[in-house]
């Protein structure tokens, strides 16, 4: 099977659903009255942060992994990633028993490329810039004859991630928004697809950090920011949005909110105070979102995508003294 030219689909979601369904897990839902009440909302968290690897990349990750044909697979895949999508990518091309190369930008968190090492992944670095490391991969793709498995543009990811946002909107009835981080946009259009097609009734947001804020100001254009310089302790959101993700975005008539790091770390905290649950800051962005817009989310019944785990712990206590 080639790679698919089109957007996905809610029958891709579907088919990414029943494919990874052998590898996956269908992660739990979480509820914390307390944080209901500082919400003013019904808050029902979808835990990512306990998928395998670590986060919500695992789904998209491991639909495209077990989509390639044989002759495909044989190759190896290869992409570039400074931490999460790397990871989920290594741990999927390993279930598969197959290669797997990962172009890692330098300054990239060092736990999060140790993850992506431990899972077997073969690790090419480059400069940090979006043009180098889409440069490194296509050597490594000529060099191995590799399959490029993008993180976040490419179809089979984002239907993969989309199954997250499925799973909930069929646990949990009458969810009125589903809040995803933005990033790349691989979750947060799969999200909105999800939402679109499963409970047309559900809008969803977009939480991106201020600092970080290119899809904000994308959507508000009408058009693709093409670069930016990001400033955000969400090492997964320092990410221009892609051109597929983008047009999914404005297509579905996604809302985006901006929130300040300060908010984000804030929302990070109160998460493990209430719920004993550790979540890395491009994930307490989405609970951070909730908080900050109330007028957004008052009184409604909100599904709230929890996006991945993987804190950095030597730089915790750093980071909860800001």
């Amino acid at each position: 099977m080639t790679i698919p030219a089109d957007p996905p689909s809610a029958q891709d979601i579907l088919a990414a659903a029943a494919r990874i369904a052998p590898y996956a897990h269908a992660t739990p839902v979480l509820r914390s009255r307390g944080i209901d009440a500082l919400a003013g909302c019904e808050l029902h968290f979808k835990a990512e942060h306990l998928q395998r690897a670590g986060a919500f990349k695992f789904r998209g990750a491991c639909n495209a992994v077990f989509a390639l044909d044989d002759a495909r697979a044989a190759a190896g895949v290869v992409t570039h990633s400074s931490g999460n999508h790397g990871a989920a990518l290594a741990l999927a091309a390993r279930l598969r028993g197959i290669a797997c190369h990962v172009v890692v930008p330098e300054g990239a968190l060092r736990s999060k490329v140790a993850a992506i090492a431990a899972y077997g992944a073969t690790l090419h670095t480059s400069a940090p810039t979006t043009a180098a490391r889409e440069a490194k991969c296509a050597e490594v793709q000529s060099a191995t004859g590799a399959t490029l498995v993008h993180p976040y543009t490419n179809p089979w990811v984002i239907a993969g991630q989309g199954t997250a946002a499925m799973e909930l909107l069929n646990t949990v009835d009458g969810l009125d928004l589903l809040v995803a981080p933005v990033g790349g946009g691989g979750l947060s259009s799969g999200t909105a697809l999800a939402a679109a097609a499963f409970a047309p009734q559900c809008r969803a947001i977009g939480a991106e950090p201020s600092g970080a804020a290119d899809t904000f100001e994308s959507l508000r254009r009408g058009e693709r920011v093409a670069q930016f310089t990001p400033d955000t302790v969400c090492d997964g959101l320092r990410t221009l949005v892609g051109e597929p993700n983008f047009a999914l975005l404005r297509r579905l008539r996604v809302q985006v909110v901006t929130v300040d790091d300060d908010a984000t770390v804030a929302a990070m905290r109160l998460f493990w105070q209430r719920c004993k649950q550790l979540i890395e800051p491009s994930s307490a962005i989405a609970l951070a979102a909730v908080l900050g817009h109330r007028e957004i989310f008052a009184g409604r019944r909100v599904g709230v995508i929890l996006s991945g785990g993987n804190v950095d712990l030597d730089a915790l206590p750093g980071l909860f003294a800001r």
